[in-house]
């Protein structure tokens, strides 16, 4: 399960990077701020989505029905498979990374929580809360909460508390918190760490705009951004006034509004988009078995009957009497008359072991007209050797029929309808009396090519 979770993050990781290098080459100068925002939000979440979009086309392949092979009598031995100290490290590894990288956030938002509590709050108008502190922090807005220290409130500088209320107003504070948390399951990736610091520049880039469309003054307001810039830093996890893209949002400022026709450019993420489906698509073979040609089965009975047996095999019972001499005894008694007791403890080897009615070439007739490779199975290329063991009771009836090595659940559930669906066997004999007798049967799985499944049990005591 965990290695299946790590190939699905390895295809994520993947694609970000394949959306973030488009987006880098393309998009990352133009002044399409809220496009670019919903793209590097787009690429974060369609990256942990599109390895969960399987396209499924389906072929019908005409094949012959399974074939099934007994081997030799022999003894089955069962091997335990360990795998190797490095399947571990790899998911450890990763875990480490998760929990360390939530672990940072968590920090974070805890902080924010506990700086919010503390401070002095003013409810704004608008809704917004103003959050007083005496700590020497930068400026910087949380959900519906502006923080700033107690000489930035006193100066009454409406351009910072425009800033904030920009971010809250575009609900920057939802967009970290998600990106965060992707961030946490990619931590090694590092164009995810990329996207999640060009995001935070482009929710500044936004703020500022807000700004200047309210009429500031452009100089001043790029003179009051180096100046709190020089505070002591800030929190993680939310939005305030950073040293590190001062430069590019001042010259993202003066940059001239790019024209809509570059928008065009979006078009080059459609190809990755499809890529991406296409590598993901997968197609199931649907078997269709060849029926083979009918055949009756005369037997003798009391009452003209016709059984049809899986649509192949058709027997008909024509009325005869049975002469007294050839009745034979039913096999749920024994031929003294007494209850089989399956209290008594299982013979591992016994002087005649039991024996399938009619020998081996009946048992593997009777194997290979009942046994079924599992669709689900044979789709998936599962395939292997299954161990199963079950007793064979005085009576020659089949009990206590288990797995004793597993391959898969649907090759294991077919080897046990099978070996449940038998008809009483001939019961061990010891010391001239019938036994409950142990008895293991190895069935190996296999496909051959694509198109022809082989079922092949072998028996062994």
């Amino acid at each position: 399960m965990m290695t299946d979770f790590l190939t699905y993050d390895a295809k994520v990781a993947v694609l970000i990077l394949a959306f973030y290098i488009c987006y880098r080459l393309l998009l990352s100068q133009e002044t399409f701020h809220r496009v670019n925002r919903l793209v590097l939000l787009g690429t974060a979440v369609l990256s942990f989505l599109l390895p969960l979009c399987v396209i499924t086309m389906h072929e019908t392949v005409v094949a012959p029905r399974p074939e099934v092979v007994i081997g030799e009598i022999g003894t089955a031995v069962v091997e335990e498979e360990q795998p190797a100290w490095w399947h571990y490290l790899l998911p450890t590894l990763f875990i480490i990374g998760v929990v360390t990288t939530l672990g940072h956030t968590l920090a974070s938002l805890v902080r924010v929580i506990r700086l919010i509590r503390q401070s002095e709050q003013h409810l704004q108008q608008d809704g917004t809360v103003v959050c007083v502190t005496d700590r020497p922090v930068s400026p910087f807005s949380w959900m519906r909460y502006i923080v700033m220290n107690r000489s930035d409130y006193e100066a009454h500088d409406a351009a910072i508390l425009a800033h904030e209320r920009g971010h809250i107003r575009l609900h920057h504070s939802w967009d970290l918190l998600l990106v965060d948390t992707l961030t946490a399951l990619q931590w090694f990736n590092p164009a995810m760490w990329m996207l999640r610091q060009d995001l935070r520049a482009i929710h500044e880039y936004e703020a500022d705009g807000a700004v200047l469309s309210q009429g500031f003054n452009a100089r001043q307001y790029q003179y009051l951004l180096i100046t709190k810039a020089a505070s002591i830093g800030g929190y993680s996890i939310a939005n305030g006034i950073s040293h590190s893209t001062l430069k590019n949002r001042i010259r993202m400022m003066l940059h001239k509004e790019t024209k809509r026709s570059h928008l065009v450019k979006l078009l080059a993420l459609l190809p990755i988009v499809g890529t991406a489906l296409a590598l993901n698509a997968e197609t199931v073979t649907d078997y269709q078995y060849d029926t083979p040609q009918k055949k009756q089965i005369i037997k003798k009975g009391k009452q003209n009957a016709k059984i049809s047996a899986n649509g192949a095999n058709e027997m008909v019972v024509i009325e005869q009497e049975v002469p007294a001499q050839q009745q034979q005894i039913e096999p749920a008694e024994m031929p003294n008359g007494m209850k089989v007791d399956k209290t008594a403890k299982p013979f591992d080897v016994v002087e005649q072991m039991p024996q399938f009615p009619g020998g081996t070439k009946e048992l593997m007739t009777f194997l290979s007209e009942n046994v079924r490779y599992p669709e689900t199975a044979h789709k998936a290329g599962v395939q292997g050797r299954v161990i199963a063991n079950f007793i064979v009771e005085k009576d020659g009836s089949i009990t206590e029929a288990k797995i004793v090595k597993s391959v898969s659940p649907e090759l294991d559930a077919e080897a046990l309808r099978v070996i449940n669906s038998m008809p009483k066997w001939i019961p061990g004999m010891q010391n001239g009396e019938a036994v409950r007798v142990k008895y293991t049967i190895p069935v190996t799985f296999q496909l051959q090519g694509s198109e022809k499944p082989i079922v092949v049990p072998v028996q062994s005591n």
